[in-house]
């Protein structure tokens, strides 16, 4: 068992205790990792699709990889599909759009990529961009830039959590909020 501090929270009715990690020297973030947790994932995709009802869109986008269970489950509730913008090029993936962000939880930069078959498929579509937490809005930068080069019409976006200054994320449609915790 580890000793490690925990932060204790209920999401869409489930409570969990996020473990608090140091991102660097003197600030802690609490950690929500959703890949394997089905029980969260489904509660969660349940009450960010009531929050999304009244929104008109087509397609769900996200980025890889702990965002995508919620995606999928998002997918299912809404009956709406949706993109995985990747984080390695592959040759299948043709005429992709790129673009750079720097991520909080590893501190470096990181690649998003629109695979060219999803690059038609929300051309000139609306959709709503779909993250686990939203901490630094990085990522989110980066899956706009990619949107609009794409021609996509961004309508949404939305999270489980947000996380630091809450005044940044009045637009976002999320579940719950996260502190940073500072020594």
């Amino acid at each position: 068992m580890s000793d490690r501090q925990v932060y204790s929270i209920e999401i869409a009715g489930i409570k969990r205790d996020l473990p608090l990690f140091e991102i660097k020297p003197g600030l802690k973030i609490a950690i929500l990792n959703i890949l394997g947790d089905t029980e969260l994932v489904q509660a969660c995709a349940r009450e960010l699709a009531k929050k999304l009802t009244g929104i008109q869109y087509d397609i769900l986008v996200t980025a890889e990889a702990k965002s995508i269970p919620l995606a999928h489950a998002l997918a299912v509730e809404t009956k709406k599909p949706y993109v995985v913008l990747r984080k390695t090029y592959k040759p299948y993936m043709g005429d992709a759009l790129k673009a750079e962000t720097l991520s909080i939880t590893t501190g470096q930069p990181q690649v998003l990529i629109l695979d060219e078959k999803d690059r038609e498929l929300i051309q000139s579509r609306k959709v709503v961009i779909l993250d686990d937490v939203i901490s630094t809005g990085s990522t989110l930068q980066g899956m706009k830039m990619i949107l609009e080069k794409a021609s996509a019409i961004i309508v949404a976006q939305a999270s489980i959590l947000t996380e630091g200054n809450i005044d940044h994320w009045a637009d976002i449609v999320s579940l719950g909020h996260l502190p940073l915790f500072t020594d």
